[in-house]
């Protein structure tokens, strides 16, 4: 089939396409090419046929839309940005963009849609509290952080709560602009499923890292953040005391999950929706993350500050379980090879590190993991 991937430049955009054209399917990329996600010339856009404008642009959408089968949704701007300032950017960007695209999509008569998704919609993880079960903290105060108390404490006692994993159905509570446009996404993707008898899949994505990253821009991961300090011979800063939990997964891993959704989303009953967690199923700590990475580079080790920001959650692990049950797919990039093999990968601009590792492959011996949206 011909599939149209939004954002097929960027960096999981490149690698969906790829993903893409090793199961049989030709791509159609649309891409803005902004400095800030693509630094080579045109003719580096990989995909079968290349369309160069904004997803804000109806008649650009209509053009890249033309004979194509389904859409794996990826253009989006990304990160918690600078400050509040940057939200019409996000909305713009993000949901005015889905908005154009499925209306495009309803008058051309595309029905199958695959969303990049994010774990950013639950805000906070699953947190047990020992007496009083499954909870929901709150926002974390400013004057905690700045005392250096950074776990989330049960509303009811007060006590730490113990992080666990959470799943597809966990209440949504976004807490930074971001995590809203992400949420609305998806809201606009079910109601054009409704409205259109369209199907539709959301890709939930956990920290996704590996080769082509982005390097350290306000709208970077925090693995690009660490990969691009080490490059620069110096130590990756860990905010807070670098034990959040997150889980990293490989960007061919999810490059993979989309190439198994968009065959999976054909055989769904017109109208429907679905949400699945894209993650390794092995959470780690962001310190152990730097850790890894550092010694995998050789070096400086990481320089744990005490820094936090406020929108920062504490802890959010998939339960991937669903996406394994229902679509078969299992990630396969292991966390420590994973690390190895990002240390020395080039990221977006950046000439590659020489390097007598081998490249990254499937692991079908060991637990997958890693890594940073």
């Amino acid at each position: 089939m011909r599939v149209l991937v939004t954002g097929g430049a960027g960096f999981i955009g490149s690698h969906v396409v790829a993903a893409l054209a090793a199961a049989g399917h030709e791509s159609t990329v649309l891409d803005a090419l902004l400095p800030s996600a693509h630094h080579g010339p045109a003719s580096d856009v990989p995909g079968d046929r290349v369309v160069i404008g904004d997803v804000r642009d109806r008649e650009t959408v209509a053009r890249a839309l033309a004979g194509v089968d389904a859409v794996c949704h990826q253009a989006a701007m990304v990160g918690l940005g600078k400050e509040f300032a940057d939200a019409p950017l996000y909305v713009g960007c993000n949901d005015l963009g889905t908005a154009v695209l499925l209306a495009e999509m309803a008058a051309a008569g595309v029905r199958d849609l695959v969303l990049a998704g994010s774990m950013v919609v639950y805000g906070e993880g699953r947190y047990d509290c020992p007496r009083h079960g499954s909870v929901r903290p709150g926002p974390r105060a400013d004057a905690d952080l700045r005392a250096g108390s950074f776990e989330p404490h049960c509303p009811s006692c007060g006590a730490e709560l113990l992080p666990g994993l959470v799943g597809e159905d966990a209440p949504a509570d976004p807490r930074n602009v971001y995590a809203a446009t992400k949420l609305a996404q998806e809201h606009l993707a079910a109601a054009w499923a409704r409205a259109t008898g369209g199907r539709a899949v959301s890709l939930r994505y956990h920290n996704v890292y590996g080769p082509g990253m982005p390097r350290d821009t306000p709208y970077a991961g925090v693995a690009s953040f660490f990969r691009s300090a080490l490059a620069r011979g110096e130590a990756p800063r860990v905010f807070e005391d670098g034990r959040q939990r997150r889980d990293f997964v490989h960007v061919h891993d999810v490059a993979a999950a989309n190439a198994v959704a968009l065959e999976a989303v054909r055989e769904r009953r017109p109208g429907a929706f679905a949400a699945y967690n894209t993650g390794s199923g092995e959470p780690h700590t962001i310190g152990e993350m730097a850790a890894a990475l550092a010694a995998a580079h050789g070096g400086p080790d990481p320089v744990v500050t005490g820094e936090y920001r406020l929108g920062d959650v504490r802890h959010v692990t998939a339960d991937s379980r669903r996406l394994r049950e229902e679509l078969g797919w299992r990630p396969e990039v292991a966390f420590t090879a994973g690390m190895e093999a990002f240390a020395a990968a080039p990221l977006r601009g950046e000439a590659p590190r020489e390097s007598s590792r081998n490249p990254v492959a499937p692991s079908g011996t060991s637990q997958p993991t890693s890594s940073v949206a």
